[in-house]
């Protein structure tokens, strides 16, 4: 009887799904977020999403063509690129600051680290950082939403145009961080109608996005669970059962989990190198929440986690069968 094989190296299984449709769906994930961050934030926040999205495909393109490389801006990462850096961005920030961000994001640590696939951090939280460094008061100063300041002026014995003004005010993890829960409602943590950055207050539009991700088997769920986990039993342990629930959903924590510490090329590629890297985020984010003058550390968290990848990787490697130790 005739055998027919096929010797070939590995892999040796085949995902159906392209580049081009898993940057399309991760896209689709994310969309819930940008349309809250636009009800929520106004018209500002759809110009910096599609400036953001913009410079990043620009950026990608005309880099690639000076360089004479095959054009890849059909893969759509660079508008996954452009997207997570708009949501990274208060949502009263100039233009010109998402702009600066998409092409530091593509050219510096995308493109000059080799392109897609290459970069060994995350691009748009590369670009925050750098954001954030360079013009810490812009990075810093959030909006209310259009809702609180609806609140506001309803109740207001001043002007209106007074009352606009001042309506920038502190994160839920500043308050959290100085005066504990107080007043602050854990409907509107969810809803979005607090202090932050464009894409990180609406929490269930962004957990409609990872479990969608991760029922779609575009991201593996031990990362987000072990990240999130971890910060919850750190808080558990430190401040009780409430201020644990608070604290997952104040900040980019849930936007960094599902999205960002989740990207193929940044993080580990082993089941145990995983959790490893989720518990490593979680235990570098309670640190810099908990102990550090600066109340949010989920970029700083994950981009560290970034640059121990490799390391996670190479000690969390499955041995190839048959392999014999040689000593000596």
């Amino acid at each position: 009887m005739q055998k027919n094989l096929a010797v070939s190296s590995s892999p040796h299984l085949h995902d159906q799904l392209s580049t081009r449709r898993i940057m399309q769906e991760v896209c689709l994930a994310l969309a819930p977020a940008g349309i809250a961050g636009i009800v929520l934030y106004g018209a500002n926040a759809a110009m910096l999403i599609a400036a953001a999205v913009i410079t990043a495909v620009l950026a990608e393109f005309t880099w690639q063509k000076v360089t004479h490389q095959p054009n890849t801006t059909g893969d759509w990462s660079a508008v996954v690129t452009g997207l997570l850096l708009a949501y990274n961005l208060p949502a009263n920030a100039p233009i010109w600051l998402a702009v600066i961000g998409s092409l530091l994001a593509i050219i510096l640590v995308k493109q000059c680290f080799g392109g897609m696939g290459s970069n060994f951090m995350n691009p748009a939280l590369t670009a925050r950082a750098i954001l954030f460094v360079s013009w810490s008061s812009l990075m810093s100063a959030y909006p209310q939403t259009v809702y609180a300041i609806e609140e506001a002026m309803s109740t207001a014995t001043v002007s209106s145009a007074s009352v606009v003004d001042t309506m920038s005010s502190a994160t839920p993890l500043a308050q959290l961080a100085t005066g504990g829960i107080g007043d602050l409602r854990f409907a509107d943590l969810l809803l979005g109608n607090c202090g932050g950055v464009l894409g990180e207050t609406c929490k269930l539009a962004l957990l409609l996005g990872g479990v969608y991700l991760i029922c779609r088997g575009l991201i593996d769920w031990k990362i987000p669970a072990s990240f999130i986990g971890t910060v919850f039993l750190c808080y558990l342990l430190k401040d009780g059962p409430l201020m644990a629930v608070y604290q997952l959903f104040a900040g980019g924590l849930m936007l960094g989990a599902f999205f960002m510490a989740t990207d193929y090329v940044t993080s580990p590629v082993t089941n145990k190198g995983r959790v490893i890297f989720g518990v490593g985020c979680g235990l570098l984010l309670f640190i810099i929440r908990a102990f550090a003058s600066y109340p949010e550390g989920c970029s700083f968290a994950i981009l560290f986690m970034n640059v121990a990848t490799p390391l996670i990787d190479k000690f969390t490697a499955h041995k190839p069968f048959g392999e014999v130790k040689q000593h000596g």
